[in-house]
């Protein structure tokens, strides 16, 4: 069986254009505070345990009660505020 040819791949080039457009050096990003991730932390652990406690005693605690399932929009959304500062944190 005959051996098929190895063809030389040449590199690619962007056009001067697109190099120009882009700025002289990209930003350099700086490290989050130092509370970003105590609060980030504190945010999800609040959110299950919101969850937790509404599923544990909800009928018993008046204001979570007259929430009803609204208690899980608040307890989700503790947990998602805390798991997009995980994605911003640095």
């Amino acid at each position: 069986m005959p051996k098929s040819k190895v063809r030389k791949k040449s590199g690619y080039t962007p056009p001067e254009d697109a190099l120009r457009s882009r700025g002289s050096q990209p930003k350099a990003l700086q490290p989050s505070p130092r509370w970003w991730a105590p609060v980030m932390v504190t945010l999800m652990l609040l959110g299950l345990l919101w969850i937790v406690v509404y599923y544990v005693a909800g009928e018993q605690i008046p204001f979570m009660a007259s929430l009803g399932a609204r208690n899980f929009l608040v307890g989700f959304g503790a947990m998602v505020a805390g798991l997009i500062m995980s994605m911003r944190w640095r």
